[in-house]
């Protein structure tokens, strides 16, 4: 494609934009909601408040969880802890995480799927 036709399309493109930009300045909803902007802005001003403490003034949840359940501040759910017990040796290790150094050394010497099935307990 030529420089020149992806200038004239880009162009056109924005020609279209605009008219749409223009049509939109004209609803009704979109002032309103412009004007309650505005306000909420004055108003944040005036209370020298940001938009997190806003939110957490009109839902003080919404940054603990979010409709997924996910946590939504970076803040997780605790991993459960798991008792896993060497049938061969008897020694117990519990752990949240798989990266513990002593269940990493079962799992090279035995394989996942034996070290797995020793789980005795799981607690939340």
């Amino acid at each position: 494609m030529s420089v020149l036709k992806t200038y004239l399309d880009k162009e056109n493109e924005l020609k279209n934009l605009q008219a749409e930009l223009e049509a939109m300045k004209d609803d009704a909803g979109l002032k309103h909601e412009m004007e309650l902007k505005q306000r909420i802005e004055a108003l944040m001003t005036e209370f020298d408040k940001t938009n997190r403490d806003v939110i957490n003034l009109l839902d003080p949840e919404h940054f603990s969880t979010n409709a997924s359940g996910k946590t939504g501040t970076g803040v997780r759910k605790k991993r459960a802890l798991k008792v896993y017990k060497n049938p061969e040796t008897g020694e117990v290790i519990e752990t949240r995480g798989g990266n513990h150094k002593g269940i990493r050394a079962w799992k090279d010497q035995y394989g996942q799927e034996t070290v797995d099935s020793w789980v005795i307990a799981e607690h939340t």
